[in-house]
């Protein structure tokens, strides 16, 4: 799949994308036919723990890229540009050929920037715009869009990114009805984050959905589907009281 077949699902399929950031999480993704991956630059909290993505640069996006590359093989990459990696037209093409050249298909760009975005598309560089939270630039996380000034803005932006040409674009933390307007009136597919049902695909970051993130801190738009924070913690608790106790290494696992 590409991203032109990405285009072509709206309103006929359901797009599925979620965050990776290694090489096992990625070939995991791949083999069960995700429609997209997402490298986000989420790695600075999920992977790096820091407090927001503003410390993200752009070797660790190629870095991550790099590995996730290696794990999809048949999946379509979509790789966040991180802050200041597009602050002139130059320097985000500069950038986002790096980043294509690390395994990306596609590149993401947060908020409306239409000079960026049409160099981009001038080189064949495909782009995922970002409407709503833009996470780069928030003070604090949370919705936006509630006032009739902030959703207005939201929907001309998206609109006009639509028009320049975006293949597809995040709605993120944006009331549903909002979600829903954009999603009827651009052409390009809607992928949510915390933006209702109506869009026309969604995407969560992989470490929440698996539950390896404390509940203390999950957004509301968060379902976790497994619980590995606690599976993991069993595992690794079951193999040190096997150490200690002289069960672990057996004969089965050792070599002769």
């Amino acid at each position: 799949m590409n991203t032109t077949e990405i285009q072509a699902l709206k309103g006929k399929q359901r797009i599925v994308m979620l965050t990776a950031y290694d090489y096992q999480i990625a070939r995991i993704l791949d083999r069960v036919n995700i429609d997209m991956i997402l490298v986000g630059d989420s790695l600075g909290m999920v992977f790096q723990g820091n407090p927001d993505t503003k410390q993200v640069t752009m070797d660790a996006m190629v870095y991550h890229t790099h590995a996730v590359a290696r794990g999809a093989k048949n999946t379509i990459i979509v790789a966040d540009m991180p802050i200041h990696s597009y602050d002139t037209p130059d320097q985000a093409l500069a950038n986002a050929k790096q980043l294509c050249e690390a395994g990306a298909h596609a590149v993401k760009i947060e908020g409306h920037q239409p000079e960026v975005i049409k160099i981009l598309l001038k080189e064949d560089i495909p782009v995922m715009g970002h409407v709503g939270l833009l996470p780069q630039y928030a003070e604090k996380f949370r919705v936006q869009g509630k006032t009739p000034e902030q959703a207005d803005q939201i929907w001309r932006d998206a609109l006009a990114m639509d028009k320049l040409g975006v293949f597809a674009m995040v709605l993120e933390c944006i009331p549903e009805w909002l979600a829903r307007k954009i999603t009827h009136d651009v052409k390009s597919p809607t992928i949510g984050i915390g933006a209702g049902k109506y869009c026309d695909g969604q995407v969560l970051v992989i470490t929440e959905l698996l539950g390896m993130t404390s509940n203390d801190h999950l957004p509301k738009f968060v379902k976790q589907y497994s619980s590995l924070n606690i599976i993991i913690g069993e595992a690794v608790t079951e193999f040190m009281e096997e150490v200690r106790e002289g069960k672990y290494p057996t004969k089965k696992h050792t070599y002769h």
